[in-house]
């Protein structure tokens, strides 16, 4: 018999035809409802609309609803559905149809998956990737153009850094920008590097679109499939919501088609990518929201500067491995606010990307100038990553009322190398999720994915242990910023509902809202806490349907 009967266990309670307004009602050893009136359940019931109608004991909606369509998933425990707060829908999609280089541990490992994925190529095409990141090397330096152009001398290479705040290309790459690379000069907010005036071949933050703008841009059916594959890959690893950051106005029309066409599992977030096309028409035709409810776009997500792996977050003092460096403004502090001050009076709300110190001070002092006496009130506005926070700052996020919006996984990625990055002292402002909650602030969790892995689990994990999957280090990395695994959990579910305006939408099982959650093997809140990264999710649910289930296992 299979193992997960569960998932085809359907006990109508009546004969005949099932009516289309039927009640289905869910059995479970357990329900986490993150609703504090009712924290714990057994059952839950819904309507055909995919409404919550109850939340309680199993006997109790049985009597209440005798004709519902009965769902028991057993001794498993269901979750609300788990909300990224901050990914990227068609990065991930694209990674997952180019060459993947995450993991590698040398350039010789990124040269043979590279040599590998070109036999899929056919001739001419650009061979792409992401996912490479120096500091896993043993020698931790930028790899240059030589290193990929003797395997491939004539075959354009362009490689996405793993954080996506870099790019690594080869010269027959190079020798498709028609402007000269070489001499001293650097794009305004971005960095190329050189050596006796040559580009090596790594561009760095706003020098990355030097290089990226002439890729040929994929065709539809190139973006169909990448969507579909990103989609896919959210709902099997228990995602009912994403806040994609950085939406542009042609991917936002392909999500809608998507949406229009009853595509679109799972609910998207969008935030436009900057004062773009897709900032320009919130403002002149109002904030989007698709009928079907699974898509929306009422926010702009903003840049201040890079990211730290390629030192190009912006930082108070020097880089501490590289003296004289301190990182990048991808935006100018005017142009920042210029575009504050423009999405305000759009009712737009405000996203921003801010890793570095400086970076984030800069974000604050915006906030707070722009918003005046609204500062603190009810605005929802966030700091995306908020990684690296002079200490004196973070009480400054509860006090303006902002959303550190933050990736656990960041801290186990990149705990190998911060400390070279930016000293002992600056450490204990960064990755501080502890300190954050201490001062009052609003915790929403993402991944950033594809920066890293799209599945939440990873981010539970990373929370309460601050370990990586291994268990290192022992103890955990700066252990005084570990979260509990309620307070991870609240992260993905209840705050990051609060961080995109749909607190009264989902992010808790409660009557009135959608019944959006997973079904997981385990307890997250019950296991070991070395065991949350690879709970098995038997199912994902979005408006009481299930998305996503996992294959049945023969005992």
């Amino acid at each position: 018999m299979p193992r997960f009967a569960w998932i085809v266990l359907l006990c109508v309670s009546f004969a005949g035809t099932t009516p289309a307004s039927e009640v289905q009602l869910l059995t479970a050893a357990r329900i986490h409802t993150s609703d504090p009136a009712r924290p714990v359940a057994r059952a839950m019931a819904w309507d055909a609309s995919g409404r919550i109608l109850a939340v309680g004991e199993a006997a109790e909606l049985a009597a209440r609803y005798p004709r519902a369509r009965r769902i028991d998933v057993g001794d498993a425990t269901v979750i609300p559905g788990l909300i990224d707060a901050h990914g990227h829908v068609m990065n991930l999609g694209y990674a997952l149809l180019r060459a993947d280089l995450v993991g590698a541990s040398d350039k010789a490992e990124v040269l043979a998956r590279l040599q590998d994925f070109e036999k899929t190529l056919p001739q001419g095409a650009w061979l792409l990737g992401r996912g490479w990141d120096q500091n896993d090397w043993p020698d931790q330096v930028f790899p240059t153009s030589a290193d990929l152009d003797a395997a491939f001398p004539d075959r354009p290479v362009w490689l996405e850094r793993v954080d996506g705040h870099a790019g690594w290309a080869n010269s027959a790459a190079m020798r498709t920008v028609e402007r000269d690379l070489s001499g001293d000069w650097q794009p305004d907010g971005g960095r190329i590097l050189r050596v006796d005036g040559k580009p090596t071949g790594i561009f760095v933050d706003n020098a990355y679109e030097i290089v990226d703008q002439v890729v040929p841009a994929p065709d539809d059916a190139l973006r169909e499939e990448a969507l579909e594959r990103a989609l896919e890959a959210a709902v099997r690893n228990g995602l009912t919501g994403v806040h994609d950051m950085g939406t542009r106005q042609g991917e936002l029309a392909l999500l809608r088609r998507f949406a229009d066409a009853g595509r679109l599992p799972l609910r998207i977030d969008a935030y436009a990518d900057g004062d773009r096309e897709a900032l320009a028409d919130l403002c002149a035709m109002g904030l989007y929201r698709h009928p079907g409810g699974r898509l929306q776009m009422r926010g702009v997500k903003l840049y201040v500067d890079g990211a730290l792996g390629s030192r190009g977050a912006a930082l108070i003092e020097d880089y501490s491995d590289e003296p004289g460096h301190r990182g990048l403004l991808v935006t100018a502090p005017g142009d920042f606010e210029a575009i504050v001050r423009k999405a305000h009076g759009c009712g737009v709300q405000v996203a921003s990307h801010a890793i570095g110190d400086r970076g984030n001070r800069i974000v604050l002092d915006t906030y707070e100038k722009v918003l005046g006496d609204a500062a603190g009130g009810d605005h929802r506005w966030r700091i995306e990553h908020a990684q690296v926070v002079a200490l004196e700052d973070i009480p400054r996020f509860a006090r303006l009322g902002v959303i550190a919006s933050m990736q656990p996984t960041h801290a186990t990625s990149d705990m190998p190398w911060a400390e070279t990055r930016i000293g002992a002292e600056r450490l204990e402002g960064a990755y501080a999720w502890r300190r954050f909650l201490q001062a009052g602030a609003r915790l929403a969790l993402g991944s950033d994915f594809p920066v890293e892995s799209v599945d939440p689990r990873l981010g539970l994990h990373a929370s309460v242990t601050r370990q990586d999957r291994d268990g290192q280090p022992p103890g955990g990395w700066l252990p005084g910023q570990r979260l509990t695994a309620a307070e991870a959990l609240r992260g993905f579910t209840v705050d990051a509902a609060f961080a995109g305006r749909d607190e009264d939408v989902v992010g808790r099982l409660a009557p009135g809202l959608r019944a959006d959650f997973v079904v997981l093997a385990d307890d997250p809140l019950g296991v070991d806490a070395s065991r949350l990264d690879d709970l098995p999710i038997r199912s994902t649910w979005v408006d009481g349907q299930p998305v996503y289930e996992a294959e049945a296992t023969a005992d």
